[in-house]
């Protein structure tokens, strides 16, 4: 089981350089980075934890330039998104951000993407809620498309483009991993069809179960299962563990420096016992 830290990097909170930094040197695998473009301030989209909605959420620096200043301060972490709001973003120019980090921290990116759930936030974008899962899809064939083709070119209902040459390309080949983040019917679907992995929200046991068994009745390969926002807790880690994730983001609350080192401290012990 590798062990990362997953988190909101905010304008007020330690920095991305320090936190990299951190993370690398106690010994965990990787950051994941939140994305959310903005917080429309008339909001009908239900919190899926439930309550008002965290500063945390319309505070968050852009993913791809916080993991573009962890790779120049870190060598050995993954750096994920998670996850990038492919229905908000433009697949060209986020093809070239996600394979620009891939080539700055010498293949360590990996594309954590999801359909979203603020409907306000997405409608900002021009994204209408009811066809987004396809323009999902196509973004996401368009991108595998542009990052190994040369040239590449995509013909679909949302995105279309003619024969075009894009680099850098990713480093790791034929392209960095992708998860999908989601808990429907529907994201099973999609992980299958793109043969991608999942990045889950910390579920209930029971609920992952049900969700890791449909996967695997329909998945010809073996779907890498990952979590955002892992509780410290390390009964849940263990209890997912046993369902087949292998590799936990803990949550590092969005904390200033020193609150946030002392966190990352305490969880690197917890780590450190639970391998034994």
């Amino acid at each position: 089981m590798k062990f990362g830290i997953s988190t909101f990097v905010n304008d007020d909170t330690i920095d991305t350089v320090s936190l990299a930094r951190a993370i690398e040197e106690r010994g965990f695998d990787s950051l994941a980075v939140a994305e959310h473009t903005h917080i429309p301030a008339s909001r009908e989209s239900a919190y899926p934890l439930g309550g008002e909605l965290p500063q945390i959420y319309y505070r968050t620096l852009d993913p791809f330039v916080t993991l573009a200043a962890a790779a120049a301060v870190t060598s050995t972490i993954e750096l994920i998104t998670g996850i990038a709001l492919l229905i908000q973003r433009d697949p060209i120019i986020t093809a070239k951000e996600a394979a620009s980090i891939d080539v700055l921290s010498d293949g360590r990116f990996v594309f954590g993407v999801g359909a979203g759930w603020n409907i306000e936030e997405l409608r900002h974008h021009g994204t209408d809620p009811k066809t987004r899962g396809a323009l999902l899809d196509e973004r996401i064939e368009a991108i595998k498309t542009l990052w190994t083709d040369e040239p590449a070119e995509y013909h679909g209902k949302y995105v279309d483009f003619d024969s075009s040459y894009l680099r850098p390309k990713p480093v790791r080949k034929p392209h960095p991993p992708i998860l999908i983040g989601g808990d429907s019917d529907a994201t099973v679907k999609r992980i299958l069809r793109h043969r991608a992995g999942w990045i889950s929200n910390p579920l209930p046991v029971e609920n992952l179960k049900r969700r890791v068994d449909q996967i695997r009745e329909g998945a010809d390969y073996d779907v890498p299962l990952s979590q955002f926002g892992t509780p410290a807790n390390p009964d849940y880690w263990h209890a997912v563990e046993e369902l087949g994730f292998s590799r936990l983001g803990v949550l590092l609350p969005t904390k200033p420096l020193d609150e946030s080192l002392r966190l990352l401290d305490v969880y690197a012990e917890r780590v450190a016992q639970y391998r034994g």
